[in-house]
C-alpha cells in the first residue's frame, strides 16, 4: 500500500476487518441465517425464554431446512454441502438469538445426521437423511446418561441379542429435541466382539421408547430437553449403525458439534457486547452517556478483543477443517476458550447495564444463563483442560 492509499474506515462492528477473510458467498450464507433469526426468533424469544417453551418447534425446523441449515456441511442427501466455516458463520448467528436455537440445529445436524451420514449404511441414509436435512424428521442423540456423562465408556444402556434383532435397554439424559425427535441415535453397550459400543438407529415411534420432557430449567429454557427411556425395545438388525464401533463412533460425532459451539459462544457473546455498546451511549449519569467514562470504555475494549480474538480463532479452526486438518485436541482449544470468554463478555455487559441487565427486555443474561450449560455440555471444561494437557506433556492425567 502506498504512503497515498486511503485506508478503509474503522468499522466498531468488525474491528480487525474479519470480514475480509470471508467470500461472497459466506457473507451471503451469513445474511440468509441473520435474517431468518431477526424475523423468526428474535421477536419472541424472551417470551419462549420466559414461558420454558420452544412452541412451534417443528415448524421452526422445517424453516431453518428450508434454509439449508440442517445437515449443512454433509455432501448429498438433501444436505447444502457447505464449507465448516459458512457452518460456523450459520452456527453464529442463531445462537446470537439463543443457544437454544443453535442447539437444535447442532444436534440435527452435528449429531444425529452426522451419525448416520458417517457411520450408516446407504439403506439409513435414503430412509432418515433427506426428511432431516428438510427438517421433516427432528433427530436427537443418545450418549449421556443419569449416572454418566464425561465418562460415556460407563454407560449402563446395553443392547442385547436376540436371533437376529437386537433389544435395547436403558436411560439417556439431558438430551436435546428428544421428545419431539422422529427418530434417535443411540449408543449402548453390546457384547459383539466388534466393539463393545455400538450405534443403533432407533425410530422414536418403537414400542418401549418413550422421551419425558425435563422441566424447570434456569438454562437453555427456550429449547427441547429430555430424558430417554428404553424399556427393551425391540430393533431389527439393520438398526445398527454398521461403520461404528467402540467410543471413537460418538466421540467423533461430539467433536464435529464443538466445532459449531467454538463459532456459536461467539454469537451469543456478540449479542450481548452490542447490548452494551447501544446501552453505554445512551445510558446517562453525572450528565454524560456512561459510554463516555474510562471504566467504561476499558470494559468495552477487552470486550471487543475477547470477542473478535474468539472469532478469528474459530475461523482459523474452520480453515484447518475444511482443508481435512483439524485435530480433536483443537477443537477443544476452540470450546474451552470461547465459551468461557463468551461467558465473561456475558457477565462483564451485564456490569454496564447495571440492574437493567437482569430483564428480559435485554439478552444479557438470557445469554448468560445459557451459556453456563454450553460451558459444560459436550465436554466439561475440565475435560477440554486434560485433553489439552495430555496432548501437551503426552501424559494421561484422566485417571
Amino acid at each position: 500500500m502506498s504512503a497515498t492509499s486511503k485506508l478503509p474506515p474503522f468499522d466498531p462492528s468488525d474491528p480487525i476487518g474479519i470480514d475480509d477473510l470471508l467470500a461472497p458467498e459466506d457473507l451471503a450464507i451469513r445474511e440468509t441465517v441473520r435474517n431468518w433469526a431477526a424475523d423468526r426468533v428474535l421477536p419472541h424469544i424472551a417470551d419462549w425464554y420466559e414461558r420454558g417453551e420452544l412452541p412451534g418447534i417443528r415448524e421452526l425446523a422445517r424453516e431453518l431446512g428450508s434454509i439449508g441449515a440442517l445437515g449443512m456441511s454433509l455432501e448429498g442427501y438433501g444436505c447444502a454441502g457447505a464449507s465448516a466455516v459458512q457452518y460456523g458463520l450459520a452456527c453464529l448467528e442463531l445462537e446470537a438469538a439463543d443457544s437454544g436455537i443453535r442447539s437444535l440445529v447442532s444436534v440435527q445436524g452435528s449429531l444425529a445426521m452426522y451419525a448416520i451420514h458417517r457411520f450408516g449404511s446407504e439403506e439409513q441414509k435414503q430412509r432418515w437423511l433427506p426428511g432431516m436435512a428438510a427438517g421433516e424428521i427432528i433427530g436427537c442423540f443418545g450418549l449421556t446418561e443419569p449416572d454418566h456423562g464425561s465418562d460415556p465408556a460407563g454407560m449402563r444402556t446395553y443392547a442385547k441379542k436376540d436371533g437376529a434383532d437386537w433389544v435395547l435397554t436403558g436411560r439417556k439424559m439431558w438430551i436435546t429435541n428428544g421428545s419431539v425427535a422422529g427418530v434417535a441415535v443411540v449408543w449402548a453397550q453390546t457384547d459383539d466382539g466388534i466393539g463393545a459400543i455400538r450405534g443403533f438407529v432407533v425410530p422414536t415411534d418403537a414400542a418401549g421408547f418413550s422421551a419425558p420432557e425435563i422441566k424447570h430449567k434456569w438454562s437453555l429454557r427456550a429449547s427441547v430437553t429430555s430424558e430417554l427411556v428404553m424399556d427393551e425395545v425391540r430393533l431389527p438388525a439393520d438398526a445398527v449403525l454398521p461403520e461404528a464401533t467402540g467410543l471413537k463412533g460418538p466421540l467423533s460425532c461430539l467433536s464435529h458439534a464443538r466445532y459449531g459451539i467454538v463459532w456459536g459462544a461467539m454469537g451469543a457473546a456478540r449479542a450481548s457486547f452490542e447490548a452494551a455498546v447501544d446501552y453505554a451511549k445512551t445510558r446517562e449519569q453525572f450528565g454524560k452517556p456512561i459510554g463516555g467514562f474510562q471504566l467504561t470504555q476499558a470494559k468495552l475494549a477487552d470486550m471487543a478483543v475477547e470477542l473478535h480474538k474468539g472469532i478469528l480463532l474459530a475461523h482459523h479452526l474452520g480453515q484447518r477443517m475444511d482443508a481435512g486438518r483439524l485435530r480433536p485436541e483443537q477443537v477443544s482449544f476452540g470450546k474451552l476458550n470461547n465459551v468461557r470468554e463468551a461467558i465473561e463478555i456475558c457477565r462483564t455487559s451485564r456490569t454496564i447495564l447495571g440492574a437493567n441487565g437482569i430483564s428480559l427486555e435485554y439478552p444479557v443474561m438470557r445469554h448468560a444463563t445459557n451459556l453456563e450449560s454450553v460451558l459444560t455440555y459436550e465436554g466439561t471444561v475440565e475435560m477440554h483442560q486434560l485433553v489439552l494437557g495430555k496432548a501437551l506433556t503426552g501424559l494421561d492425567a484422566f485417571r
